[in-house]
């Protein structure tokens, strides 16, 4: 548990690194997952697949993790030298790693953890800086043309030899089994993310809208509106005067309407302001506007209304697009 606590102290201290400069660069990730080797970042998927950030705001975000953790193992090993004057030979001495001198054991795993991730192995930092590169074509002239998926594919592909590599070598060392496996899995998750990320892109909206849905009129009542919405799947309703869209309403404000107010009409509950999308959008667009807040998405074609995307139907069809995809991959 020790050692555990060491660990996860050294990985939150070189994600925070990240987090710092990232915010700066505005590069900060929506959430991030935390292994051994270090934090998979995750993504909303609205972003450009294809779209490469500035090179330099990469490696700076990459590197300020190891750096974060190499100078808090300078400052561990001057606060060891203050209490302990004969600490320089013993730190160099093995074991690196022991519960018995937790200090000792601090300041090697986070100089291991900056150097594991020096490494040009995706998704270490090392690799995001490798990826950086590839995907840039001033400082990369041969990669003119290479998008930003297909450098990250190759520094994916780079990330698994490595982590094959570690993996094999644990046979007479544990811990690089152990790092080579964690390796995988991260590289792994990256894997599903870009996979993902290429369906969102691809996709239009026409392929996956819901084109059999309620409508509601903003003269229904809310009692009315909730009996139809009990007889229905769908959770957001477009409300409809005549021929044209007049506003949106969820399952939840029809109910808060009934609590607060009583018995009154659609049209005093519904959301007036919301997003609408064409057919020929992207998947990547709607997600967008999904992650804004907004839960129904109508989709139009030349004013008419000719399908909803809803928050429900939207990670559903992700995930069956997704898997079909991966299908696809497997097969060619």
């Amino acid at each position: 548990m020790v050692l555990v606590g060491i660990i996860t102290l050294a990985v939150l201290l070189h994600e925070i690194g990240h987090i710092m400069v990232g915010n700066v660069r505005n590069a900060s990730p929506r959430a991030i997952m935390v292994l051994p080797i270090g934090g998979v970042p995750l993504r909303d998927g609205s972003g450009d697949l294809n779209k490469s950030p500035a090179v330099r705001d990469e490696v700076f975000t990459a590197l300020a993790g190891p750096v974060i953790n190499l100078i808090f193992a300078g400052a561990a090993t001057l606060f060891a030298l203050a209490i302990r004057p004969n600490f320089p030979a013993h730190l160099l001495s093995q074991p690196f790693l022991s519960v018995d001198d937790p200090l000792k054991s601090l300041i090697w795993v986070n100089v291991g953890l900056a150097a594991l991730n020096l490494l040009p192995a995706y998704p270490l930092d090392g690799g995001r800086i490798l990826r950086a590169f590839l995907a840039d074509p001033g400082t990369h002239p041969e990669a003119l043309g290479m998008t930003y998926s297909a450098a990250t594919r190759r520094a994916v592909l780079i990330g698994q030899a490595f982590a094959m590599v570690l993996i094999f070598l644990g046979i007479r060392n544990p811990w690089l089994m152990l790092i080579g496996f964690f390796l995988f899995v991260a590289v792994q998750i990256e894997d599903r993310s870009l996979l993902f990320q290429s369906v969102i892109e691809s996709v239009r909206l026409e392929e996956i809208m819901l084109t059999d849905f309620s409508t509601l009129s903003p003269a229904d009542t809310l009692e009315d509106a909730l009996n139809k919405a009990v007889h229905s799947l769908q959770d957001d309703f477009p409300v409809i005067r005549g021929g044209d869209m007049v506003g949106v309403i969820s399952k939840q404000n029809i109910l808060r309407a009934l609590r607060e107010e009583g018995n009154g009409y659609v049209q005093s509950a519904m959301k007036k302001a919301f997003e609408t999308a064409t057919k020929h959008e992207s998947l990547a667009a709607a997600f967008r506007k999904i992650t804004k807040g907004t839960t129904i998405i109508p989709v139009v074609d030349e004013n008419r209304l000719v399908g909803i995307v809803t928050l429900q139907n939207l990670m559903h069809s992700m995930g069956l697009l997704a898997e079909s995809r991966k299908l696809q991959r497997e097969e060619e």
